[in-house]
């Protein structure tokens, strides 16, 4: 297994309805780029790693705790363990790059669909 590869032959996964990532994960460490779809949302939930996040295209109201935000690309998030966060994705979509620690075994399960160009770079 080589420490190197593209991010277009990563499996796309489903995360949430119109939510779609390529996940990298290392022993203790997640990395997600993720492709939201226009005016989708991801609902209020929490999870137990901390998550490091940055905006690279398009746009996001996002809330973490009594906080919102509108972000766009450049724009970053940290979100503590367990802090209740959701997302409104803007008109055009966006695409984020999303790290957990420890990792989101969860996503190890995720569902693949069709694979598909990524949105990103």
């Amino acid at each position: 297994m080589s420490a190197f590869d593209s991010l277009s032959s990563l499996d796309v996964q489903r995360i949430w309805d119109s939510v779609h990532g390529r996940v990298i994960h290392g022993e203790r460490i997640t990395l997600g780029v993720i492709e939201l779809d226009a005016d989708s949302v991801v609902p209020e939930h929490s999870h137990e790693p901390e998550q490091l996040g940055i905006c690279l295209a398009g746009s996001l109201l996002f809330r973490v705790g009594d906080e919102t935000r509108e972000l766009r690309p450049g724009d970053t998030w940290s979100i503590p363990s367990n802090v209740p966060h959701d997302v409104r994705v803007g008109p055009d979509g966006a695409v984020v790059l999303d790290v957990f620690a420890p990792t989101r075994d969860d996503w190890r399960e995720a569902p693949r669909v069709d694979a598909r160009t990524p949105r990103w770079p």
